[in-house]
């Protein structure tokens, strides 16, 4: 049975080391910055908002909604990271991304539900979406709660990993 464990260990280490050869590395003259930014706006989306986003994303991009707060370091820090430049402009040439703010769980916690995810508190929840609107991480969706205890390149190696994914 370890034989069995540990071969298992080893062909699935061997796949992801193959995967991180593919992975864009951030330079190590890039940094996160500070202040570290505050991307939500206390704004109420509508379903049919978010709707619209995920169904509209321009055809070469995949749509990503991110729920969060201003007064969340780990959103903070999850932000800050997608905006050090090697990994912005690969967000910006992949990605649309759009801002939900859930304030301190009183508003658009319902929008949660809309995209198959539990309402309940933690953020930020990220959901990732392919070119035909289906989402691709429900079950990682809350992968960046510990964003600050992370590696700017581990966030990035995330993103990377759904790209053009079906």
């Amino acid at each position: 049975m370890n034989k069995f464990i540990f071969i298992s260990i080893a062909i699935a280490s061997f796949g992801l080391l193959a995967n991180l050869d593919n992975m864009i590395q951030i330079p190590n003259s890039e940094t996160l910055e500070l202040p570290l930014p505050l991307p939500y706006e206390r704004t109420k989306v509508s379903k049919k908002a978010l709707n619209d986003f995920i169904a509209n994303v321009d055809s070469n991009k995949q749509a990503i909604v991110i729920f969060g707060a201003n007064w969340c370091p780990d959103c903070r820090v999850l932000e800050g990271t997608l905006r050090i430049p090697t990994i912005k402009k690969f967000m910006t040439q992949n990605f649309e991304i759009l801002h939900i703010d859930l304030g301190r769980y009183d508003i658009n916690m319902e929008l949660l539900e809309v995209l198959g995810i539990p309402k309940q508190e933690g953020v930020p929840r990220v959901v990732i979406f392919d070119q035909n609107g289906s989402p691709l991480n429900l079950d990682t969706n809350d992968e960046w709660r510990t964003a600050r205890d992370r590696k700017q390149q581990d966030i990035f190696n995330y993103f990377q990993s759904f790209v053009n994914k079906s």
